[in-house]
């Protein structure tokens, strides 16, 4: 498994599990949707993220939720110039991934100093978005989803949840041609999944690492959460930090948060408990 990623310049070291720390800058993600509206708050909060220990940014102008308005390709490019123009300029060492699933978005966002995608259909939106990325090299995060934003949770169904999505990402993967390139896979938690099929994947974190890239897992603040201890968003950071602890001990390499300082400590707990067990 390819453990040290080159960003657009910056290494990423993956051979201890690191932390993604969520920006949305949209007004309707489930939720903060709205929390960070001017370009002072979105910079503030990076800041706080990069403190607190995040290895990278992940910025979204576009929210994927059920329902969510529809954004096109022109106005997410209007939203998302000014926050990476300014975070690259004032926090030249970060690492920023740019949410998106078109390919135009991804050339712009590049040429202005995004070092990741992270995409959410894992180019079945866009057949330009895996040759885009080869030619810039920069890691890509393919992530499963059943079907599409206003349909993934229409009774969704698998026969098995953990093969189908490894088989799945067996087929995206067939579609790079170049033989070295840094893939990041997000198994998709709440993206077609009944609660059951979202713990079922975390439970078999290690049968998508058998396909030889890094993992990641994004529960921050998720219904695989709020179904079961009846709690709100708003609610969720301890289970949050339940799942992700879980998470690391079954190997997931990235972690994707809205509470950066939470996610970090619970990475230094689990390493410290395998340091003592050698």
């Amino acid at each position: 498994m390819q453990t040290i990623l080159n960003c657009g310049g910056i290494s990423l070291d993956l051979r201890a599990p690191k932390v993604m720390g969520i920006l949305n800058i949209t007004p309707d993600s489930f939720y903060d949707g709205g929390f960070f509206g001017s370009l002072s708050e979105q910079l503030n909060q990076v800041e706080r993220m990069l403190e607190e220990g995040a290895a990278i940014i992940d910025i979204g102008a576009v929210s994927t939720r059920p329902g969510a308005v529809f954004v096109d390709e022109a106005e997410e490019i209007r939203r998302l110039l000014p926050v990476l123009t300014e975070v690259k300029k004032q926090f030249p060492d970060a690492i920023v991934s740019i949410d998106t699933f078109r390919s135009g978005v991804a050339k712009v966002v590049i040429d202005n100093g995004a070092g990741m995608i992270n995409d959410v259909y894992a180019g079945r939106f866009d057949n330009n978005m895996i040759e885009t990325i080869q030619v810039t090299g920069i890691p890509y995060i393919m992530m499963h989803m059943l079907g599409s934003p206003e349909t993934m949770q229409v009774a969704p169904h698998y026969e098995n949840v953990v093969s189908e999505v490894t088989d799945f990402f067996r087929e995206q993967l067939g579609k790079f041609t170049n033989g070295s390139f840094p893939v990041i896979l997000d198994p998709g938690f709440g993206f077609g999944k009944t609660v059951e099929h979202d713990f079922q994947l975390l439970r078999n974190l290690q049968s998508l690492k058998s396909l030889g890239f890094p993992v990641l897992a994004g529960m921050s603040r998720k219904s695989m959460i709020n179904r079961v201890i009846h709690t709100k968003p708003s609610e969720a950071l301890n289970g949050t930090t339940v799942l992700n602890t879980i998470a690391i001990m079954n190997g997931v390499d990235l972690l994707r948060v809205h509470d950066v300082k939470e996610a970090v400590q619970a990475i230094v707990l689990v390493s410290s408990l395998r340091e003592t067990i050698r």
